[in-house]
């Protein structure tokens, strides 16, 4: 079973709505915070690289504070599950592949991949309804920009 499995759950069933920018971070949230952690670098870091996307060109540093607050906060009180299905919904196709993309950037960026986080790519990329051949192009690109 993969890791995505219990996100993909239906244990809890309460409704949460979130924008486009919002359901994109919440995807990064998730890929950065795979072992259940996520320190004050990790927002940090999370901030800075959405802060250099289109879709949150507008955001400045104290609306991304507030929009990762509000998705710690659905993740603590309503779960990873409640919190996975709201972005899914949120987003439309190409939104998913970016964020995909993005959450593998992450994830690769130290250059060492556990199981888990290659199993949480995997599972990621099928929840997100990205196609096999998308997602295995965006992880050989960013394979080859982590090597510089």
């Amino acid at each position: 079973m993969g890791s995505l499995d219990t996100v993909l759950g239906t244990e809890n069933q309460a409704q949460v709505k979130l924008s486009p920018a919002e359901a994109f971070a919440a995807i990064t949230l998730a890929a950065t915070c795979i072992n259940g952690d996520l320190s004050e670098d990790e927002a940090r870091c999370i901030s800075s690289v959405l802060s250099r996307l289109k879709l949150f060109r507008n955001h400045t540093n104290d609306l991304m504070n507030r929009l990762i607050e509000k998705i710690l906060s659905i993740l603590q009180r309503d779960g990873m599950n409640v919190l996975f299905n709201a972005a899914k919904e949120s987003l439309n196709q190409d939104l998913r592949e970016a964020a995909f993309a993005v959450a593998t950037d992450l994830l690769l960026a130290e250059g060492i991949v556990t199981d888990e986080e290659t199993i949480f790519l995997n599972d990621l990329y099928q929840a997100l309804g990205v196609s096999r051949e998308v997602a295995i192009k965006i992880v050989q690109v960013i394979l080859i920009k982590n090597r510089g």
